[in-house]
């Protein structure tokens, strides 16, 4: 029997095993032997090119597992009777996690959301009010004609409330100024404009000095904060913290913008509690 067919049976043969394997596992091994072809090319490169030919498609190998395993939809933890600052402490861990592919930033904005899918039911402020459904993780504002991440409108269909959301960046006084921009030809209410990032110390002045001339010119609340403060602060005012829980566990489960990584960590996250 030659090399080649030798290989053949035994790749069949692997193939019969491996049939049992659910998606996951399947997935795992891809990945493990993409790495193995890593190693072998690295210390026997030469060899490996005149035997075989060289091997181009490494990254290309990467971004199918990545898109396999993001379009398999995994099961995420959905823990209840958690105290608040338990719930800040999970949902930072599972901002702050280094992850390889984009879409990190999209997190705290599904938090937010869920918050206010919960308030809008609970509270006697959003009453007629309704909760717009999320624009695309890559949707312009200026495109979409919405005025934040996240947007409340009265039963006219009218700007109410609404919310934008900064990863990683402080709030500032620029970033006051390009939010009003945004909702200037509105009626809007309040604006928020939250960051992970919380608020540069060194602009305070300049920022509350900006939100007073927005005030007067326009009407227009706005209210800078850091996230996790104005989360802590939401979830307080939530009948039931399980439900908030369940809402940002659907949203990461179904949201486009996230990859297997993104969900994968709350589990990782949950389990480690």
């Amino acid at each position: 029997m030659s090399t080649a067919e030798l290989n053949t049976k035994l790749v069949d043969s692997y193939l019969g095993f491996l049939k049992h394997l659910n998606p996951v596992g399947k997935l795992d091994l891809i990945g493990k032997l993409t790495q193995s072809v890593k190693s072998d090319l690295q210390s026997n490169e030469n060899e490996f090119e005149e035997s075989f030919g060289a091997w181009d498609e490494n990254d290309d190998a990467e971004k199918l597992i990545d898109e396999i395993r993001g379009s398999h939809q995994i099961d995420l933890a959905k823990p209840f009777n958690l105290p608040i600052t338990t719930i800040i402490d999970l949902l930072t861990k599972h901002f702050t996690a280094k992850y390889s592919a984009e879409g990190v930033s999209r997190l705290p904005v599904l938090a937010l959301y869920a918050a206010y899918e919960c308030l809008v039911q609970e509270t006697k402020r959003f009453e007629n009010k309704r909760l717009l459904t999320l624009e695309s993780h890559t949707s312009a504002d200026a495109r979409s004609g919405r005025i934040g991440d996240i947007d409340v409108v009265d039963e006219n269909g009218r700007a109410f409330e609404a919310v934008e959301v900064k990863h990683g960046i402080p709030i500032s006084a620029q970033l006051v100024r390009d939010a009003f921009e945004k909702f200037k030809t509105t009626q809007v209410k309040r604006y928020y404009l939250l960051s992970t990032a919380n608020i540069s110390e060194s602009e305070k002045e300049s920022i509350d000095a900006e939100i007073d001339r927005i005030k007067n010119i326009h009407g227009c609340h706005v209210i800078v904060n850091g996230l996790t403060n104005s989360l802590a602060y939401y979830l307080r005012m939530i009948y039931d913290t399980a439900l908030f829980i369940e809402c940002y566990v659907n949203l990461v489960e179904l949201d486009a913008a996230l990859k297997y990584e993104h969900k994968k960590q709350w589990n990782t996250i949950i389990s480690s509690m």
